[in-house]
């Protein structure tokens, strides 16, 4: 067999076809390598006629080859993106912590030019911690929170400004406050940012709303960000407010607030009262120190236990409100058992004059006694929402 110039003779066990018919019997396309180079060169066209589903996909300036693999070839060690998180990549020596708040420890990171941090000091600690309570996400539909009491001057109205206050000033998303008395409110006298426009403003636009901004100049706004809706200040329009114009109202609220807080006037059997008690998702409960205020707030959670709503009852919070000044003759502890006993959380908000004024309410002029019972009342409520029972 002739050979290429330095190439040495193939190997060869057989008789090698020399016509065209011998080649064509051997079912061999072309000519039968020969030579130690033809060898190596069918060698690799047989490797590369070996890869599967291989394709070449031509795009500018480059070529790039796609090949597809099997289930078993895939490389299983491989990460996703979302592994790459701060908290794995960020060297934390390098990263500088915020500047401490209290008093040694502050001291301490100036006298070390910024170089010891002790980190905040106890009260820092757990007024980030109150903070992140009550600003928890709650994710889905909107919350609606009634106030509830059975008896006038036990200082609902004043209970459901300061929650609204201090939902609103520690959260993201917006809070309102709606007043559904059925007598004249006097929620929006209490943020004293009134605008003229009440709840039959927004019964009546119901089917025009398009956005929030429409939303906007009906309600008042405080400084902590709180909406409210005020009830109308004329009785005989006010006793017109029906359970149909409330489900108008919180259908409204529902789309552009993620907590609705109702102030729901004196009584539980009024005409707005069924609609509220259906669409709440927790419930507050006010009650006075005193004996029969006391005592009509516990049997306003039986009332409710009768009527369908036991499960509310025992995810409920009830605020004991000290209304009047100085020491009350009641012993708050023995109420505080009692109520423990029927509900998720008893929180004790303290007299406070600039409260007990009857007039429009700073959150930030409140006594620091008042402000931190409102905080912790709006961490107990949303707490609940968090993890909400199922109606009985």
């Amino acid at each position: 067999a002739a050979t290429d110039e330095g190439d040495a003779p193939a190997p060869s066990t057989g008789p090698v076809p020399r016509t065209r018919a011998e080649l064509a019997a051997t079912g061999v396309i072309g000519t039968v390598p020969l030579t130690r180079r033809e060898v190596h060169q069918a060698d690799e066209a047989a490797r590369v006629g070996r890869v599967h589903a291989t394709e070449r996909v031509r795009t500018p300036g480059a070529d790039v080859t796609l090949a597809s693999k099997r289930l078993g070839e895939i490389d299983d060690t491989r990460e996703s993106p979302d592994l790459l998180t701060a908290d794995r990549l960020l060297d934390p020596r390098q990263i500088a912590r915020p500047e401490p708040e209290g008093l040694w420890q502050q001291l301490v990171y100036s006298v070390s030019r910024h170089r010891i941090n002790l980190g905040d000091g106890r009260r820092a600690r757990a007024r980030k911690d109150l903070d992140r309570r009550i600003g928890a996400p709650l994710a889905g539909e909107a919350r609606f929170v009634p106030v509830l009491s059975r008896k006038g001057g036990v200082g609902k109205t004043t209970v459901t400004s300061l929650l609204g206050m201090a939902l609103a000033d520690a959260r993201d998303d917006r809070v309102i406050a709606v007043d559904a008395n059925p007598d004249r409110g006097t929620l929006a006298d209490r943020v004293g940012r009134a605008n003229g426009r009440t709840v039959r403003d927004l019964v009546r636009a119901h089917d025009e709303v398009e956005g929030y901004s429409d939303v906007s100049s009906i309600v008042a706004r405080d400084s902590t960000r709180l909406d409210v809706l005020a009830s109308d200040s004329d009785p005989r329009v006010s006793e017109a407010f029906s359970d149909e114009d409330y489900r108008r109202v919180a259908d409204v609220a529902a789309h552009y607030y993620s907590i609705v807080l109702t102030d729901t006037g004196t009584g539980i059997v009024h005409s707005v009262m069924e609609a509220t008690l259906e669409l709440a998702d927790s419930l507050v409960v006010v009650a006075g120190l005193s004996v029969d205020e006391a005592r009509l707030a516990s049997e306003t959670l039986t009332w409710l236990e009768t009527n369908g709503y036991a499960e509310r009852v025992r995810g409920a919070v009830v605020v004991l409100n000290n209304a009047r000044p100085g020491v009350p003759l009641v012993r708050e502890s023995e109420l505080e058992a009692h109520f423990r006993s029927r509900v998720r959380a008893v929180i004790r908000m303290p007299y406070d004059s600039h409260v007990a004024a009857g007039s429009a309410i700073a959150f930030r002029d409140l006594q620091p006694a008042t402000r931190q019972a409102a905080r912790e009342l709006a961490a107990a409520v949303v707490e609940g929402l968090r993890t909400p029972a199922a109606v009985a």
